[in-house]
């Protein structure tokens, strides 16, 4: 068995997958004996740990941005986490429910910032949002999930817009830095493992 083949292995083991599994992109990395794979599996394992954001905070990022890549064995596996790591079902459903809020919010909001015009922002958004003002993770964690989802959607208006709310809120650039290392760790991810 090649090196390749067995970090493949590694990394399936890891979020609950068979050895033998494999799809496209799998089978594209291992015919070619890519040494990205390698790589992969480190990149994906260190989603887990972060110096300034707790196991429960990873897991629950790592989660709402598996369910906004439409990722079901990512969000499996992020779910399980989050659970380990004592977050309770209103956490698991909320961090859900910021990746469906985000995806709304950085379409809408990327329309108004991509035209630039004034009339846009007078007419109302006619769209329901309850979930952002109280939130059960608290408001400074549901903002660093929001600007993960929106980084990974592309929203330069809703980043700008989370970060300095986040910032009000007290937190640090490390939070948010971590935030958004995880989502890009766990989208990467995501391309090879679907």
């Amino acid at each position: 068995m090649s090196a390749v083949t067995e970090t493949i292995q590694e990394l399936l083991a890891i979020v609950g997958q068979e050895a033998d599994y494999r799809n496209a992109s799998l089978t594209l990395l291992e015919n070619g004996n890519s040494r990205y794979v390698r790589d992969l599996k480190l990149n994906f394992t260190s989603t887990l740990t972060s110096a300034h954001l707790s196991e429960k905070e990873c897991a629950l990022l790592a989660l709402s941005i598996a369910v906004n890549n439409n990722n079901t064995i990512l969000t499996n596996f992020f779910e399980k986490q989050a659970l380990a790591k004592e977050a309770s079902a209103e956490d698991v459903a909320e961090a859900a429910g910021c990746a469906s809020l985000l995806a709304l919010n950085n379409v809408f909001y990327r329309f108004r910032h991509f035209t630039g015009k004034e009339k846009y922002t007078q007419i109302p958004a006619r769209v329901r949002m309850q979930l952002m003002s109280s939130p059960v993770t608290g408001k400074e964690f549901f903002e660093l999930m929001s600007i993960a989802v929106s980084a990974v959607n592309g929203c330069e208006m809703c980043v700008n817009a989370h970060e300095n709310s986040i910032l009000a809120l007290g937190a640090s650039e490390e939070r948010i830095f971590d935030a958004v290392r995880i989502a890009s760790i766990v989208t990467s991810a995501g391309k090879v493992i679907y």
